[in-house]
């Protein structure tokens, strides 16, 4: 197998605004909780971090402070993909030249590519940069499946050392762990970690860890030792709060449950707005259930 970034569970974590701008004090908290639960990895700049409205300045901004937080404590890995190759290309430039283990490039959205034109966008931005990346599929926000063709393809390039699989086909997260040795597997839903590790993969890039980073970690530890039991009893008891976070657009949910329990606000960028009563109130219920309101 490429040698993989990390194994475990990497947080895609949030971006805490207060009144419009980023909340760098209760982010600070949140990375200090985060290494202090062991977190194998953090994810700054991804979907969960609402990247499609930062701003450049505030994109760069929020990679350097995470980086100097971090401080070599844990695994640092940047989201710099996105729909427009040549800002995909500058975010990735800029990535490596503040300094992380990573970068997490989506597939470019919207715009529908080719197959061809995506695998020059993925060969262009890999051109530029001496980092290994994770490629990222999540059809369901991007309008694009990254092909087992053009995964093969893609796979050629020593730098592709991962994919975060955010589909919900239980068929393709078996297909691509067929490849195997040569290409590391995350699950990029969290109510499928168990069944990524069990498929051989690595872990998981993860939503809920921005809440509860000890727990999820626990799923993966349990696993490695070979209480796999124990694992998947851990990830059926945290299941229904999964559910519950995804009822509406992440990272919404897990921005309201996170205000609940004290580590930030729930502050959101429009298109993204506060959860809808019916929301809130599974939320909440599931937060009770597991003793954290």
């Amino acid at each position: 197998m490429k040698k993989s970034i990390f194994r475990g569970v990497g947080t895609a974590l949030i971006t805490p605004f207060k009144e419009g701008t980023i909340d760098y004090q209760a982010l600070e908290k949140i990375i200090e909780m985060q290494i202090s639960a062991g977190i194998s990895a953090l994810i700054v700049g991804g979907t969960t971090a609402e990247i499609a409205t930062l701003s450049d300045e505030e994109r760069y901004s929020l990679y350097a402070f995470c980086k100097e937080k971090c401080a070599k404590r844990t695994k640092i890995i940047f989201g710099t993909g996105t729909n427009d190759t040549g800002a995909a290309v500058r975010h990735t430039m800029m990535a490596e030249k503040i300094g992380c283990d990573g970068v997490l490039l989506v597939t470019p959205y919207y715009n529908k590519g080719t197959e061809e034109g995506v695998f020059r966008h993925y060969s262009e931005i890999l051109s530029v940069t001496s980092l290994p990346a994770i490629l990222y599929n999540v059809p369901s926000r991007t309008g694009v499946n990254l092909g087992l063709g053009l995964l093969s393809r893609l796979m050629e390039n020593e730098k592709v050392v991962g994919i975060k699989e955010a589909s919900d086909s239980a068929d393709r997260l078996v297909a691509i762990s067929a490849y195997g040795k040569v290409l590391p597997l995350y699950a990029g839903n969290d109510s499928q970690i168990y069944t990524c590790l069990s498929l051989g993969g690595e872990g998981v890039i993860s939503v809920i860890s921005n809440l509860l980073p000890k727990e999820t970690m626990e799923i993966a530890r349990l696993f490695d030792e070979g209480k796999r039991e124990d694992a998947l009893k851990l990830q059926q008891k945290l299941l229904p709060l999964i559910k519950a976070l995804f009822l509406e657009t992440n990272p919404a949910p897990i921005k309201w449950a996170m205000q609940e329990v004290g580590l930030c606000s729930g502050e959101l960028r429009l298109p993204l707005y506060f959860p809808r009563e019916s929301t809130v109130n599974a939320l909440q219920a599931e937060l009770r259930a597991l003793g954290l309101i």
